[in-house]
């Protein structure tokens, strides 16, 4: 873990490179010692209906979750994710200072009693 989910609004795509958002955000994660590297998983999921403020489809979305396994402290949970914030929000200023976007970030832990897990990338990786 963790999962960093983006959800947005289709008329963002036209001012926002969604792809280098992602490999921002897993690069930014990577550097973070709470975010074991091989459990980095980011992915982006445009929506297909929307309805913001006051219908004006002018209006963007930028929506990310980020799901972390429990067992850190508020405040490494904090740091992380205004770090991820941070990186996002300072990519995103061209936009931001340009077009009505509202850009927005949470963390949620999750139970590991509940979300069982198996993979092999980590068998896949080079060392280091």
């Amino acid at each position: 873990m963790p999962h960093i989910v983006i959800d947005y609004s289709p008329n963002v795509e036209s001012h926002v490179d969604m792809s280098a958002l992602c490999e921002l955000l897993r690069s930014t994660a990577a550097t973070i010692d709470a975010f074991p590297m091989p459990g980095l998983r980011v992915r982006a999921t445009k929506a297909d209906h929307y309805a913001i403020a006051d219908g004006n489809k002018q209006h963007g979305y930028i929506d990310v979750s980020v799901r972390l396994r429990a067992g850190r402290s508020l405040e490494v949970r904090q740091a992380a994710i205004q770090a991820l914030f941070e990186v996002a929000r300072e990519y995103l200023s061209p936009v931001l200072s340009q077009r009505s976007l509202a850009l927005s970030f949470e963390m949620r832990n999750i139970d590991a009693e509940l979300s069982p897990k198996c993979g092999s990338i980590r068998d896949h990786l080079p060392e280091n």
